[in-house]
């Protein structure tokens, strides 16, 4: 089967064609895949629409198109606008009915999730998290988000879970105010790609691994990491995303979590169960559109 996956963000989209193997265990292979930049909501559709039409001339056209797209977006089943993008900080896409302009531009079946969630559920089916039906993927780059698997299924509810936006409480000595346009110095606000520039100067990839921005990023996602492990009780976190991949963040992540949690979890208790308990996501770049891949593949067999 010839799947088209999107993984849709608010700085690019990335598009492919992938072909998907008859043993389940392996994970579909990418036939073509290119990179569109987010601009204006027509334009950039419009160019990925294009893209997917030409691949399917030269690979195959595909049966069926998952997405995984950046929001906030409306998941819920019956919803009037499932499939839209809802209230966003990015500007111009506020209503954007994604999942409805490429039914209509390729006429294909449309599976339909958040970013996060479809890398979720790629590191789910073939990834680091195989095998493991309780645990969270956060995404750390442009914005914070993170997906959440319980017994096996992802969570929906209300909305979609939004991990980027809880409340941490403040490093002492951090005076940057926050970047979140709607509150402040959420975990986004603090700890974001765009937090991180506004707060030092440079963009994360400037920054030299001993910088001290490091330290302070690792504490905001100790003290997130901490609150997600008393609520949700995962059995494992991944971070992921162009900050949360930086070497040796996770590794400390893990040292401050020990300190955040003070022995309160019994299985957390040591250096020794700290020492792997948050990941990082073992598809890398490709996570979201396997995934994307992967929930178009679960809606092809229900």
């Amino acid at each position: 089967m010839t799947i088209a996956a999107i993984e849709a963000g608010g700085t690019k989209f990335v598009w492919g064609l992938l072909k998907a193997d008859s043993n389940e265990f392996v994970p579909p292979r990418i036939l073509e895949k290119g990179t569109i930049p987010t601009t204006e909501p027509e334009e950039t559709l419009s160019a990925v629409a294009k893209a997917i039409r030409d691949a399917g001339k030269r690979s195959g056209r595909p049966e069926i198109l998952g997405i995984g797209c950046f929001g906030p977006v409306v998941l819920k089943a019956g919803d009037p606008d499932w499939g839209k993008i809802s209230r966003t900080p990015k500007p111009g896409w506020s209503g954007v009915d994604v999942a409805g302009f490429f039914k209509d531009a390729l006429g294909l079946p449309i599976a339909f999730d958040t970013d996060v969630d479809a890398a979720a559920y790629g590191e789910f089916l073939w990834g680091a998290a195989k095998g493991i039906k309780d645990f969270v993927y956060l995404t750390v780059g442009t914005g914070i988000g993170g997906g959440v698997f319980s017994g096996g299924q992802l969570v929906h509810g209300l909305a979609h879970p939004e991990l980027g936006h809880i409340k941490v409480p403040r490093v002492e000595g951090d005076s940057y105010k926050g970047g979140c346009p709607y509150h402040g110095d959420c975990l986004e606000g603090l700890a974001s790609g765009p937090a991180v520039a506004a707060r030092w100067g440079k963009k994360g990839e400037e920054l030299p691994p001993g910088h001290e921005a490091w330290e302070l990023e690792a504490a905001y996602l100790a003290k997130a990491a901490a609150t997600y492990c008393l609520v949700l009780s995962p059995e494992l976190i991944l971070i992921g995303g162009g900050i949360g991949l930086r070497p040796g963040l996770v590794e400390r992540v893990n040292v401050l979590l020990g300190t955040e949690l003070a022995r309160y979890v019994p299985a957390l208790s040591s250096p020794e169960q700290l020492a792997g308990y948050v990941q990082r996501p073992t598809l890398g770049a490709n996570a979201g559109l396997i995934g994307a891949a992967g929930l178009a593949m679960r809606v092809r067999t229900e």
